[in-house]
């Protein structure tokens, strides 16, 4: 029996020796390997600020909350991080903030304001004024992985002393004596809880704590505590207790925010707090630790109260064992609970992450966004986005209501908008559909939908561009009668129709556009050719293919949105076609930057004057056409658009841009089928609420006339120079010489040589 019970034993040895390794293995395997998958966080542009902007309308008061900064009293000097908001008179010590190239240090500044806009700023100390400010920018979101872990790995050397004693305090005060478990510290939790009847006190350590979270599952098994104190007693072992405590300052968990789990202390103070936890105060530091125990259920945003009474007890603990100062102490428990706002991970930026990610250079794969901790500084601007989410929402619930009360009921209407800086290219917002939750198609990208109308100042810009003749100018008249062309897709010659089947004989130039009629513009089509009016599109800025047939002048191409904002921003531009971008800076984890995209000069699509007549054009479209619904909502200013309508009101279309902002809107269903408003009723609407929450009613700026322009009197029934003595005149941009020759009243002269339009006719068509 001796024999078989050695044997026994040295068996049951051999198996224990082999489980130990085993277990060995697994720890030097996490602890040397990668240790944590940090996913990818993206930022926004920083917010710029400058005398005469309006303050209320960039939410420069939202915007301290969002970033963590915290109000105080006047008088007293103000730390980095805080600010005093008094009638007429911001004061803000701005916190110092890394950028790859625009960094800015720690500034103590002083607002003036006047009313809605910032009258003054200068610096609180020196009292220099400053021309423009640069404010950081804002936590937007960040690429995670299947897991769903968010966390901002730190460094236990850069993080305040008062976050450790506040940890040691309430987790674990023998951390830096014992070797992984605290024995001492197990009976004094059993007979604790002996003597509670219950299980009151818990005796892991941190070392404990992290396996379970590095290693292990939630189940309490004997199995499970066994793997725990084994593998503590490995990790304490084979590695130094900074490495251990820096491990678990970057694991622990810190509750949810949306969908997304908080861990470490790195991100659990930009959640709480809005800010790095290297300038965590004391206060703050004794809130985290406090949090730790039961992260939801003690939640400074759900339950003040309870949050409060823990981090109180955290810091008379922390006093208790020496590791704070009766002032120390005395100071932080009179500090009222401050959390910043919740700013969830919400899923109205998705359809702006998924184009980003379409846009980053391919090495940085899904797999790579998710776990390499990129800093990634888009062009997003938050205060943009929320406007876009919230006036396309809106619209869309408003033309569903407004189509049930008409007694034709429609639902699961779509829509998207994206709005860009034309001279950039930077998307500000992009909201790709109604809602990421329950469709991922980016509609402002993916989609191809027909145009419509807001095709046809191509077809415009082809006529007026210099390079190609030109074939009229804006005096001139255009033919609304009926026509056909044969085409080689049908045997019917086709025969374009108003939208309201009327003809209305010679029209101006600017009536055809404001009216958005048909007929002209395919005769116009016609006289220049399909195949120019293509060419003109995709030096615009078109990618999709345009199929060259009669109709393409009428917008039967199908084109996606964002090729849209990009041809509309070429002519905003002055004819400088811009590129799209999603983000400017790329930091790699090491802080090596690893893509930038310098705002460099657009390329020149077409001639600036030929820009500035199709943008003049769009402003009439504004001020008396199809879209003058923006002019009655109260907006002043240059402003440019154009509607569009597709057959049987498929597709609704607007297009409106002010010279610093273009914003395309679309409406319709993913599978086609009638929206029942045309374009002004569905997608106008919902430009026009993007656009007042986002520049209010007075548009400032100007579109710039290039010197090639020039202004001459015409008579606005002929289109002839007036003169003197001609009964009614108004003033015209012309490209330099193309003005009209023939006069009002006639001259001899000019009564023998035909105007441009006809000259360019006849040499078209040899007549």
């Amino acid at each position: 029996m001796a024999a078989v019970g050695a044997a026994l034993g040295f068996v049951a040895g051999l198996w224990g020796a082999h489980w130990v390794l085993e277990q060995d293995r697994i720890v030097v395997a996490r602890f040397e390997g990668k240790r944590f998958e940090v996913p990818s966080k993206v930022y926004s542009a920083p917010l710029i600020v400058y005398p005469g902007s309006d303050w209320q309308r960039m939410d420069l008061a939202g915007w301290l909350v969002r970033s963590g900064y915290r109000e105080q009293p006047e008088g007293g000097s103000l730390r980095p991080g805080r600010y005093v908001w008094a009638p007429s008179r911001l004061r803000v010590h701005l916190r110092a903030f890394e950028h790859p190239l625009r960094p800015e240090p720690a500034r103590d500044l002083e607002f003036r304001l006047k009313g809605g806009e910032i009258e003054f700023i200068s610096d609180a100390f020196s009292g220099n004024p400053l021309d423009v400010v640069v404010l950081e920018p804002e936590p937007v979101s960040a690429f995670l992985g299947q897991d769903g872990e968010q966390r901002d790995l730190v460094r236990l050397d850069e993080l305040p002393p008062s976050l450790v004693s506040a940890i040691y305090a309430v987790e674990d005060k023998r951390f830096e004596e014992h070797h992984g478990i605290d024995l001492r510290r197990v009976v004094g939790a059993v007979l604790a809880n002996l003597r509670a009847g219950q299980i009151e006190q818990g005796a892991s350590t941190l070392t404990q704590q992290l396996v379970k979270n590095f290693f292990l599952t939630p189940e309490r098994t004997f199995e499970r505590k066994l793997r725990e104190a084994i593998m503590a007693l490995i990790i304490e072992a084979r590695y130094s207790k900074p490495e251990i405590l820096q491990a678990y300052l970057n694991e622990i968990y810190f509750g949810q925010r949306g969908s997304t789990e908080i861990h470490g202390v790195g991100e659990a103070s930009r959640l709480y707090f809005g800010k790095s936890a290297t300038s965590l105060s004391v206060s703050e530091s004794a809130l985290l630790a406090a949090i730790i125990q039961s992260p939801n259920g003690i939640s400074p945003f759900k339950r003040p109260e309870k949050a409060q009474a823990r981090r109180n007890m955290v810091l008379e603990l922390m006093f208790e064992q020496e590791r704070i100062s009766w002032e120390e102490f005395e100071m932080a428990r009179r500090e009222p609970l401050r959390v910043s706002a919740v700013n969830p991970d919400a899923r109205d930026v998705r359809y702006f992450l998924d184009a980003l990610s379409q846009q980053l250079p391919g090495v940085y794969d899904s797999d790579v966004l998710s776990t390499r901790g990129l800093q990634i500084y888009s062009t997003l601007e938050p205060r943009v986005q929320r406007a876009a989410v919230k006036a396309l929402r809106g619209g869309l619930a408003r033309i569903e209501a407004n189509s049930s009360a008409r007694g034709r009921p429609i639902s699961g209407l779509q829509g998207c908008l994206i709005a860009m800086r034309p001279q950039t290219g930077e998307i500000l917002a992009l909201v790709g559909g109604r809602d990421y939750g329950s469709s991922q198609w980016n509609r402002c990208i993916q989609a191809r939908r027909p145009v419509g109308s807001v095709f046809k100042p191509f077809v415009y810009v082809a006529a007026l561009d210099p390079e190609y003749g030109p074939v009229l100018t804006l005096a001139d008249t255009l033919e609304d009668t009926p026509f056909e062309v044969e085409t080689r897709e049908t045997e019917a010659p086709w025969q374009p129709q108003n939208y309201d089947h009327q003809f209305r004989g010679t029209v101006k130039v600017r009536e055809a556009l404001e009216r958005s009629l048909n007929v002209p513009a395919a005769r116009l089509g016609q006289q220049v050719g399909i195949s120019r009016v293509a060419e003109t599109a995709r030096r615009l800025g078109v990618t999709s293919a345009l199929p060259e047939v009669p109709s393409l002048s009428l917008g039967t191409a199908e084109v996606a949105p964002l090729e849209v904002a990009r041809a509309y921003a070429t002519l905003a531009n002055g004819g400088r076609r811009p590129t799209p971008r999603t983000f400017v800076d790329l930091v790699e984890a090491d802080g090596v930057v690893g893509e930038v995209q310098p705002l460099e000069g657009a390329e020149r699509a077409i001639d600036p004057a030929t820009a500035f007549l199709a943008v003049s054009l769009l402003e009439g479209v504004v001020d008396r056409g199809t879209a003058a619904r923006v002019r009655r909502s109260g907006m002043r200013g240059p402003i440019a658009g154009k509607t569009g309508t597709t057959d049987d009101e498929h597709d609704l279309w607007f297009v409106g841009f002010t010279p610093e902002l273009v914003a395309v809107v679309w409406v319709g269903f993913d599978e086609p089928a009638p929206v029942g408003v045309p374009s002004s009723a569905g997608a106008l609407p919902i430009w026009t609420d993007f656009m007042m929450e986002v520049v209010g009613k007075q548009v400032r700026g100007a579109f710039p006339r290039p010197s090639s322009v020039e202004v001459v009197s015409v008579d606005p029934k002929t289109g002839a120079r007036a003169l003197a003595g001609c009964p009614a005149r108004h003033d015209e941009f012309f490209i330099r010489g193309t003005s009209p020759e023939q006069t009002c009243p006639v001259s001899k002269q000019s009564d023998e040589q035909p105007g441009l339009f006809r000259r360019t006719l006849g040499r078209l068509f040899g007549r």
